[in-house]
């Protein structure tokens, strides 16, 4: 059975990293061993950021894995109260020499964490065929190298948007249910036909808070269209583009002149409300699927409505990261560590059985996978939309002010006070302001 928790793709802020990356330039590590001797005791120190089932699950493999290797004694531990509270611990950590050897983090750190001077490089290692890199999506390959030159290490946690419906709903409007073919215009006429004012009942439902949630769920509108969200060195806002004011004016139009649209400002009404059949559909993830379980709702999952055929969806990649301590045995075993826990037979037992979509193709087809689909259906479809997650969200220090001019534009645009284009514009200005302080 699914574990209840709930996980989105989260981001933290990133201000602490830069001043603690300083104070550790001049921090070296003792030097350790130069020479590789695969037999030598060595002790790895593992922060997970994890809690409660999940953290048991990561350290009975743990153990295994110390078991397999009577040599590698690791110490794990979830590294911080909550994994938020990583990023500060990691900063505090490089300050003083300090930090583990293999770290959870959001992908959002990504680029700070490669720009620290601490992180093991992976790039030939994961080269070898054997390792399979290409059987993670691309939104996690292109996370673990967000720089592009370096790998700094693995994918630890994926997800994706797919779009939910609900059955009870679409069978009372008498709707056809969504397809893996769908456009947005079908989507858009369906929510119109499902919406029905005298029972409070919506079509699809958008969060307006301004928050990440409003953000991410913009951009494979944003990536379907052809459209980016910075240029490509990362200092200029680009989703101002024409294909950002088409995206913003689609949602726009279906919030204002349709009326189909249930605007969110709280990030959590709306599954309550789709739950309860108040809602007729949602663009979610796997987080969302324990908790229809629970409430008996009737639902379907299926890929997002593409542009032109392309079905581009958003994913939030979260990573196992490497650091560097100038000792090749420790550097060895952490590969060794989190190259055997990312194969599918050990993320089958980590990843699945916590009830998050599997890291790799191949895992959909075990025996494991298929009993987390029963208890949780659609899980399958949203394991399945990975290869859709082709673009990754940018992993640079000033997201997070990036997506919060984003977000205030497109929850001003939906509740009809102000303009696409004129919106974007402004917050294209403002985000590139925050980048160039970065």
């Amino acid at each position: 059975m699914p574990i209840p928790h709930r996980r989105r793709a989260a981001f933290g802020t990133l201000t602490l990293l830069a001043a603690a990356t300083t104070l550790a330039a001049c921090t070296s590590s003792p030097q350790g061993a130069t020479t590789l001797d695969t037999e030598a005791d060595v002790t790895l120190t593992w922060w997970t950021g994890q809690a409660d089932a999940a953290q048991t699950i990561l350290e009975g493999l743990a153990q295994e894995f110390e078991d397999e290797h009577p040599n590698v004694t690791i110490d794990i531990s979830s590294g911080a109260p909550s994994t938020e509270d990583l990023l500060q611990k990691l900063s505090a950590s490089f300050a003083g020499g300090t930090y583990p050897d293999v770290s959870y983090a959001f992908g959002s750190w990504a680029s700070e964490l490669a720009d620290s001077g601490r992180t093991l490089d992976l790039t030939e290692q994961v080269a070898d065929p054997e390792v399979g890199w290409e059987e993670f999506s691309g939104a996690a390959r292109q996370t673990a190298q967000p720089t592009g030159d370096v790998t700094i290490g693995f994918p630890a946690v994926v997800d994706n948007l797919s779009l939910i419906y609900n059955t009870t709903v679409f069978d009372a409007a008498g709707v056809d249910y969504p397809t893996e073919d769908w456009t947005w215009e079908d989507f858009r006429e369906a929510a119109k036909q499902l919406t029905d004012p005298s029972t409070n009942t919506y079509g699809y439902a958008y969060s307006v808070s301004g928050t990440e949630e409003t953000t991410w769920q913009f951009w494979p509108h944003l990536w379907q269209r052809g459209g980016e969200i910075l240029s490509d060195d990362g200092t200029t806002a680009t989703f101002n583009s024409e294909a950002g004011v088409e995206a913003l004016t689609f949602l726009r139009d279906m919030a204002v002149e349709d009326k189909s649209v249930y605007l969110d400002q709280t990030d959590t009404k709306f599954t309550q409300l789709f739950a309860s059949d108040r809602i007729g559909m949602v663009t979610s993830g796997p987080w969302t699927l324990y908790d229809l379980g629970v409430a008996g709702t009737s639902y379907g999952v299926v890929q997002l409505p593409g542009v032109d055929g392309v079905h581009t969806t958003v994913s939030g990649p979260d990573l196992w990261v490497l650091f560097d301590h100038e000792d090749v045995n420790r550097a060895y075993w952490s590969y060794e560590l989190i190259r055997w826990l990312t194969d599918a037979e050990q993320d089958v037992r980590w990843n699945v059985e916590y009830g998050n979509l599997p890291l790799r193709a191949a895992e959909i087809d075990t025996p494991e996978f298929a009993a987390q689909v029963e208890a949780m259906p659609g899980l399958d479809v949203m394991a399945a939309n990975g290869v859709n997650a082709t673009e990754p969200r940018p992993t640079v220090a000033g997201y997070v002010k990036v997506s919060e001019a984003v977000g205030t534009a497109i929850s001003q645009v939906l509740q009809g006070q102000g303009e696409p284009q004129e919106a974007l514009d402004t917050a294209a200005a403002q985000a590139t302001a925050e980048l160039a302080d970065q």
